[in-house]
């Protein structure tokens, strides 16, 4: 069995889940928004027994041959904030979340991805390393909490960015003439700050032993944000050089990654960088603008942890 964990709004999961169909399977898929009621139970032993009981039945964890998932907090699903933080519904929800994650970990079935793949992208420094180690240029960083650092690495680069650490998502955004006044916040709080990196931006996603690369064109800092900062983006499929498609794809497995995003920017002299590898891409906003199929591949992947019979 082959089982879906997140939201049935959430795009990603829709559109994964419609390719299996398409493709002869019939995932089985846990709701978070309906499953707050949900009862599980878990045994570690000689085997791994977990057992989710939901309004529509009982799923037996140990049927499942490959699992796709993308839960989001259960602090923000709509009966937890209804009901409160202290309530049985808040406490249920975390429960079956953590109970779950657990699961994700112990079992033998092909899991997309398991929860400690996302270590990494909790710490953006660390991610650096691990990426420079693979042979990805990474930008210059520093982390501070001292206005007078971040004033000598900007008269050194000239031009520079700041974002978020941790795995949150933050607006990329360069450091102005305009903004320095403010820069004495940073005392309460370590900022990283990054030379800004001219070049063309690329979005890889790496699915299994497939790669999806697509070019993004924008004169935005941030191109997700692109519209906020008055600037138009164009997304289209392409081809990107073997050994950085290679790069991409180490950097994936050796994170513990089945699927994930990995976010490129290619230099005018050719130099590629990369700033993040995303555990859990939202593939749908590059797949809508290039037309590439990667909910198929992701669904392929699915079906082929089913056939090895792992679980």
């Amino acid at each position: 069995m082959i089982l879906l964990w997140g939201i049935w709004r959430d795009s990603p999961i829709a559109r994964v889940h419609d390719a299996l169909v398409r493709q002869g399977h019939h995932p089985r898929f846990l709701d978070q928004r309906t499953s707050t009621g949900a009862s599980a139970e878990m045994c570690v032993g000689r085997d791994l027994v977990t057992v989710v009981r939901t309004d529509e039945g009982v799923v037996d964890l140990r049927t499942v041959t490959a699992t796709y998932l993308r839960p989001y907090d259960p602090g923000r699903l709509p009966a937890v904030r209804r009901a409160g933080p202290d309530s049985q519904t808040s406490r249920r929800a975390l429960l079956l979340e953590d109970l779950l994650s657990s699961w994700a970990e112990l079992t033998g079935a092909l899991v997309i991805n398991k929860p400690s793949a996302n270590t990494p992208n909790a710490s953006k420094p660390f991610q650096s390393r691990q990426l420079r180690d693979i042979g990805f240029c990474v930008p210059d960083t520093i982390i501070t909490t001292d206005p007078e650092a971040v004033i000598k690495f900007r008269e050194r680069h000239r031009r520079i960015v700041y974002k978020s650490i941790s795995s949150i998502r933050s607006i990329v955004t360069e450091l102005t003439d305009q903004q320095l006044p403010r820069l004495g916040d940073i005392c309460w709080c370590p900022t990283q700050f990054q030379e800004l990196v001219p070049g063309t931006d690329y979005r890889v996603h790496v699915v299994g032993d497939e790669i999806f690369a697509s070019e993004i064109s924008s004169a935005a800092i941030d191109y997700r944000y692109s519209g906020r900062q008055g600037s138009d983006m164009t997304i289209r499929a392409a081809s990107i050089p073997d050994e950085i498609a290679r790069r991409c794809a180490v950097a994936s497995r050796r994170m513990g990654l089945a699927v994930s995003g990995v976010d490129l920017r290619c230099t005018p002299d050719g130099k590629w960088y990369c700033f993040e590898v995303n555990p859990s891409p939202a593939f749908t906003f590059y797949q809508d603008a290039t037309g590439q199929h990667i909910d198929e591949a992701v669904a392929r992947l699915l079906i082929s942890g089913s056939a090895l019979g792992q679980g």
